[in-house]
């Protein structure tokens, strides 16, 4: 008879169901689209930020557990499985209670964007709902967006251009091209963890009926797509006409490099510390942008 598990496994059991390790990817681009408003006005409505970011992290969670529980449902996730367990394939928790979950964490973000809608108006809510239904439609639905090839311009869309456009509209009340060069720079790089995700399962995926851009366009192109989704942010970020110094971001060259060597060579469980890696690579670019608008602060300071 299988012991009881107890309440601090439960909790635990629970925190890896969420995939914290994924929370960056949703967080960043909002750290990001604060630090661009805050060039751009002087300062920053915190209130209006912290909702924000929760509200983020609710949809990444949410998003997660709908994901753990339709992809067990559909059998992709099985023993095979090369990344980290998942919740109902460890047979944790039911399908059914990690759907119920991510409903809840859904909720939350629903209710803490009827927040933001106070202060946005009704393009946040637009905005609020396109991003919540399209965390369900990425596993669930009779077509969903993570069995196809377009898996990737979602996360370009919704983890990159929306957060951080939408993060910027919620700050400043307009839009500006900056905002747009910098969601797209940086839901490359979260387009590339996705990819980077496929290319690890591509033969347990196929075996399961996904068609991601991965087979579309097979191991080799998928390196090379990889790559640009790396180096590409950086050109963005100093060519985007982004307020302050932004050459700091070329110090995130190496790395890129780094990331690209290593795919070519990498297959299995050993990509799995590569995508943690790419997610990093991220946070380094929104880490050195906010570097480059210190000096410039410090440097206009000392002059001024």
């Amino acid at each position: 008879m299988p012991s009881i598990p107890t309440l601090r496994e439960q909790s635990q059991r629970w925190l890896s169901a969420a995939r914290p390790r994924t929370l960056p990817l949703a967080v960043t681009p909002v750290l990001g689209a604060l630090l661009l408003a805050l060039a751009d006005t002087g300062g920053i409505a915190m209130l209006t930020a912290l909702a924000t970011l929760l509200a983020a992290a609710g949809i990444q969670v949410g998003t997660n557990l709908h994901n753990d529980a339709a992809d067990f449902e559909r059998g992709t996730d099985n023993g095979e499985r090369l990344g980290p367990p998942r919740a109902s394939a460890q047979g944790w928790f039911t399908s059914a209670q990690v759907k119920r979950a991510a409903h809840i964490a859904f909720l939350t973000s629903f209710v803490l964007g009827l927040l933001l809608v106070v202060r946005g108006g009704w393009p946040i809510l637009l905005l609020g709902l396109a991003a919540i239904t399209a965390g369900y439609a990425y596993t669930g639905g009779p077509k969903p967006i993570a069995y196809g090839p377009y898996g990737e311009l979602y996360v370009l869309c919704f983890f990159g251009i929306a957060a951080v456009a939408g993060s910027y509209y919620l700050q400043t009340l307009t839009l500006s091209a900056g905002a747009i060069s910098l969601g797209i720079a940086l839901g490359l790089p979260a387009a590339a963890v996705l990819l980077l995700n496929n290319y690890r399962d591509f033969d347990t995926d196929r075996a399961a009926g996904r068609r991601t851009l991965c087979h579309v366009l097979g191991r080799p192109a998928a390196r090379k797509v990889y790559a640009g989704l790396l180096l590409a942010p950086i050109a963005l970020i100093l060519l985007g006409g982004l307020p302050g110094w932004t050459w700091p971001v070329l110090l995130a060259l190496p790395m890129a490099l780094g990331l690209i060597r290593r795919l070519d060579g990498s297959e299995g469980r050993a990509l799995n510390d590569l995508l943690a890696r790419t997610a990093q690579y991220q946070m380094l670019l929104v880490g050195l942008y906010g570097v480059g608008l210190l000096l410039g602060w410090l440097l206009g300071w000392l002059w001024g």
